[in-house]
């Protein structure tokens, strides 16, 4: 016998995870604390294993609680959006969405423009930074949708997660002296790309020296066509006159990175909703080899 799952309770159980607090959740759900633990408890019935778990005073995901909060949120978008469709439009409200300057800028600002043409009815402000930053200005709540990488699984607000796989790049024109430490051109300290550089690097013994540091993709771009050092991107940020360093060269292979589509649904009205499909529509169907669908 098929089981379904109440949106009202997955919606109980994304809006505890993402505020903390069964409190704070029960006041945003016009609901009691004691009514939205009894929620709670009756999803694990339903899918069978513990959601949340009480650390300290607060709750917090188990696994488990992991896994199913990417699906719910997908549920609940969807199930929101059809809503919008018929229901009276909310006062508008402008969308601040978080974009990582080290990060396929180019490919995520031409999406924002192509929204804005089938949506322009939907106001919305771009505000680009590191990834670290961005998550920390969503979970202040000063922004509403973000674009962020990851080095490790980060569940709390994770509406759909992917996985892209970098590569070590440099001028066509660019010789590597074996005998010489390697010069690095990357963005600034806890860029995702810079730490699997170095960790590559230090793998194979070699040595290695910051050359040009920036944080904006364009600046490292033109650093590596300039012939500065060598760098890593994506096959999204990869440009004509550039070429691909490979293993026999001495550049090992780079870790993936997971990028993830970030939210709070309690905080988010229609019209983020409708972002947040596109968005995911849009990197689901990105179509490159290196770039696959984790969840």
């Amino acid at each position: 016998m098929a089981v379904n799952l109440s949106a009202d309770l997955l919606r109980a159980f994304v809006t505890v995870a993402d505020l903390a607090s069964y409190t704070k959740a029960g006041d945003v759900l016009g609901r009691t604390q004691p009514a939205i633990s009894l929620q709670i408890r009756r999803l694990e019935e339903l899918v069978g294993v513990r959601l949340i778990e009480t650390v300290g005073k607060r709750p917090q995901m188990t696994e488990g609680g992991e896994v199913l909060s990417v699906y719910a949120r997908q549920i609940l978008s969807l199930n929101d959006e059809v809503v919008g469709r018929y229901t009276k439009r909310e006062k508008s409200r402008t969308l601040r969405v978080g974009l990582p300057t080290d990060y396929a800028a180019a490919f995520l600002q031409k999406m924002m423009l192509t929204f804005a043409e089938i949506h322009p009815e939907i106001k919305f402000e771009i505000h680009c930074d590191s990834s670290a930053a961005l998550l920390d200005w969503l979970r202040k709540d000063d922004l509403d949708i973000v674009i962020a990488m990851t080095s490790e699984h980060s569940a709390q607000f994770l509406a759909r997660a992917w996985v892209e796989r970098p590569i070590w790049v440099s001028a066509e024109d660019w010789k590597d002296n074996g005998n010489e430490a390697v010069p690095l051109v990357s963005h600034l300290d806890g860029c995702e790309y810079r730490v699997r550089m170095i960790e590559a690097l230090n793998s194979r013994q070699r040595e290695w020296r910051n050359a040009y540091r920036s944080p904006g993709i364009a600046a490292v771009q033109n650093a590596v066509l300039s012939g500065l050092g060598v760098s890593a991107l994506t096959q999204r940020t990869f440009i004509k006159g550039m070429r691909i360093l490979s293993e026999d060269e001495g550049f090992p292979a780079l870790a993936s990175i997971r990028v993830g589509l970030y939210y709070k649904h309690p905080r988010q009205n229609a019209r983020g909703v409708t972002m947040v499909n596109y968005l995911t529509a849009g990197l689901d169907n990105a179509g490159d080899e290196d770039f696959k669908r984790l969840i």
